[in-house]
């Protein structure tokens, strides 16, 4: 009896050695085929912009094709989130994703996920302000702009990437600090809500600095504020929030890369070296300059206390602000 026991003993101790053994063999022998990339939106907004830049410099430096893979549809960018969450841990397929579709959409949606326990954490790619940017035909100031919506209730309307984004979630944070009423505009990402700005036919937005920068200096667009604790170095004429009067008004969209939850670790931690490195090229600095956005290198350990403190933070604001999702 005793030497029945002592055999399966072995054989599970073995099994065990033989799994570490396969598991630190593939973490070495990673990547030796394509990886995908998802992005949860269209192709030329922010988030794939962001997601080329990554692909590109990661790439090199890991020396596999990294292939950028667009699966928008709606719900804050969830249901590209759920390609990763159900894809093989292996590190061939891999998320970039932001605030909202992370830390703000489970509030919003009945998710068959979560992102906390079913993504697992790689690197933050990108941090960035969020600007609160009006169609020229809107009032000069955020004071006089507040004014005037409290004057036209509900004719004033604000659009955003999809409802559950951290540009809508602002959007209606405002609405709840300022005692005003818009009407709220989704659309299925960034691009086609900054057409329809320029246009005119919705009149006020908060996006980041990628998206209306360009626009902002040419004139075509006006900033009225933004969400930071400072001034942001590229609009250095445009006050906070905090220095109008708003000081809850404070975020930061961001962008990270993630992967399925049960990726080995060697395999985190080989992609979060390899991102942070690729961030820092030249190359990549020059892209991220042009944008106006800043990278942030930290671990997969911080990544995931960060998102755990987003996700925190943006509960409490969903349920003060009485948001709902489609």
């Amino acid at each position: 009896m005793m030497v029945g026991r002592r055999v399966v003993v072995a054989l599970l101790l073995g099994s065990t050695l033989a799994a570490g053994t396969n598991c630190t063999a593939s973490a070495q022998d990673y990547p030796n085929r394509v990886i995908r990339l998802i992005v949860p939106f269209p192709p030329g907004g922010p988030t794939d912009v962001m997601a080329r830049i990554v692909a590109n410099g990661t790439s090199q430096i890991l020396g596999q094709t990294i292939v950028v893979e667009n699966r928008p549809g709606g719900a804050a960018g969830t249901v590209g989130s759920r390609v990763v969450v159900s894809a093989a841990p292996d590190g061939y397929t891999i998320l970039i994703s932001i605030a909202g579709s992370l830390t703000i959409a489970p509030f919003l949606y009945t998710l068959d996920y979560d992102p906390l326990k079913d993504l697992t954490p790689i690197a933050m790619v990108e941090e960035s302000p969020q600007v609160l940017t009006v169609n020229p035909s809107m009032p000069k100031t955020l004071a006089d702009f507040i004014a005037y919506a409290k004057a036209n209730p509900g004719k004033v309307n604000m659009s955003s990437p999809g409802i559950g984004t951290l540009p809508h979630v602002l959007g209606e944070f405002l609405q709840l600090v300022s005692g005003i009423k818009l009407t709220h505009v989704p659309y299925r990402g960034a691009g086609p809500a900054i057409v329809d700005l320029l246009a005119g036919q919705v009149q006020v937005m908060f996006n980041n600095p990628s998206v209306v920068l360009a626009h902002i200096q040419s004139g075509k667009l006006r900033a009225l504020g933004v969400s930071t604790e400072t001034r942001y170095a590229k609009l250095p004429d445009v006050p906070t929030f905090i220095e109008q009067g708003y000081p809850r008004l404070t975020a930061k969209e961001w962008l990270g890369i993630l992967a399925p939850a049960g990726t080995p670790e060697p395999i985190v931690q080989k992609l979060n070296a390899a991102v942070n490195k690729a961030m820092q090229t030249p190359e990549a600095q020059a892209s991220l300059e042009k944008l106006g956005v800043e990278t942030k290198a930290v671990t997969p350990t911080e990544f995931k206390a960060f998102m755990v403190a987003e996700t925190q933070k943006w509960s409490q604001v969903v349920k003060q602000a009485g948001i709902k999702g489609e």
